[in-house]
């Protein structure tokens, strides 16, 4: 392969991101990170990696869950099979990333446009419905603190449903302090 032919990906990727009007560096040769703005998730960060025969794409979507973690995972792992370019997966840690491979020859202007779309579209789509699932008790913690302290509900507000103790399962032992 000719560096003109290895530069391609590369050059494609970079006039992609700048003709769609994205957030992105380039922290190192043939890497690019970039800002997908969401609306439930409020940024979704990734990496976009050239390599010798493929493109790397990974976005973190959140750290390994504080409980329910069979529910947690089998939410994600049941989304795999209906999901285009990028899959779950966890590090060795146990945070959730999203992550796929594609051969450099599907590196086209609507494929990064595609993949970039998916991986917004999964983080977004899926984030508070993970969220509930792992980390329910400690949003309900911060909620009540919250409360207490008379500070903003604003960015929990989409887990009022079961955050604020208006909403709890008194069979959780979460019921407000009223009975309900």
């Amino acid at each position: 392969m000719s560096v003109s032919e290895a530069n391609r990906p590369v050059e494609t990727i970079r006039e992609t991101l700048r003709a769609a009007e994205l957030e992105f560096d380039e922290p190192r040769e043939d890497a690019f990170f970039v800002k997908l703005p969401g609306q439930r998730k409020l940024a979704t960060m990734t990496w976009l990696i050239v390599g010798e025969h493929s493109l790397h794409v990974e976005a973190f979507f959140c750290r390994r869950p504080d409980e329910n973690h069979a529910e947690f995972y089998r939410f994600l792992l049941e989304k795999n099979g209906r999901m285009y370019g990028v899959a779950f997966a966890l590090d060795e840690v146990g945070d959730v990333h999203l992550v796929g491979r594609v051969p450099l020859q599907s590196v086209t202007p609507d494929e990064i446009d595609r993949l970039l779309g998916c991986v917004l579209t999964y983080s977004d789509d899926n984030f508070d419905k993970a969220l509930e699932r792992g980390f329910k008790s400690s949003i309900q913690r911060e909620w009540d603190w919250r409360v207490k302290r008379g500070e903003s509900l604003a960015n929990l507000r989409a887990f009022a449903s079961f955050a604020d103790p208006a909403n709890r399962d008194p069979a959780d032992g979460q019921g407000d302090r009223t009975g309900r």
